[in-house]
């Protein structure tokens, strides 16, 4: 008679470790994996949109310097909490400019206001903008620099990164490459979220 006295309960055990696990709340939530009551739903997110091509696809001839040279729009959606600024930078990632691991700037405007949600095309040249933020490229001061590689070899990489920061970037509009270091630098610590968009170009034959 000690045998099924036994195992009537060891069953009477694993029923009860069964139900106990069944209802564990799952991480992050309650039983069964639902989220905790009153929890906020995850946030959207923090995403760019540059016009005229899917992200990872050809740049747009239009906007390159083969065609009108005009910068394209741009815009962005659910940036951070806390953003005070946006910081966009265009870069070609192909390009080891002066033999070292710095690449090409085409294009860097800080001081976005946290109201705006993305840049016109067709940005007028000029050290600063309407809205208060400044710009600069290799090609110089205030001047966008469209994608105009044309040598041989597979595509470029030209990537826009969109930074949301919770500061203002107190860096004037000088040399170039000297400004865009004092930029990344002036970021450093500040930034709040992160979108990318790439495409690739090189100069029709």
């Amino acid at each position: 008679m000690r045998f099924p006295r036994l195992l009537s309960a060891f069953m009477m055990m694993l029923v009860l470790a069964v139900t106990a696990a069944a209802q564990a709340p799952a991480p992050g939530g309650q039983a069964g994996g639902a989220p905790a009551a009153g929890a906020a739903p995850p946030r959207p997110p923090f995403t760019m949109t540059v016009a005229g091509f899917a992200d990872g696809a050809d740049f747009p001839v239009k906007n390159s310097a083969a065609g009108d040279t005009t910068s394209p729009a741009i815009t962005w959606i659910n940036p951070p909490p806390g953003t005070v600024t946006f910081l966009l930078h265009l870069r070609d990632m192909n390009n080891a400019r002066n033999k070292t691991t710095e690449d090409q700037l085409h294009w860097m405007v800080w001081n976005i206001p946290e109201t705006a949600t993305g840049l016109p095309e067709g940005v007028p040249n000029g050290p600063q903008l309407q809205n208060g933020a400044f710009q600069t490229s290799a090609t110089g001061v205030g001047i966008y620099r469209p994608p105009g590689f044309g040598g041989a070899g597979p595509k470029h990489h030209y990537v826009f990164e969109l930074f949301a920061l919770d500061t203002r970037i107190d860096v004037p509009n000088g040399e170039p490459f000297e400004t865009r270091a004092k930029v990344l630098q002036a970021a450093q610590g500040h930034v709040l979220g992160k979108a990318i968009y790439m495409g690739l170009f090189r100069r029709p034959q």
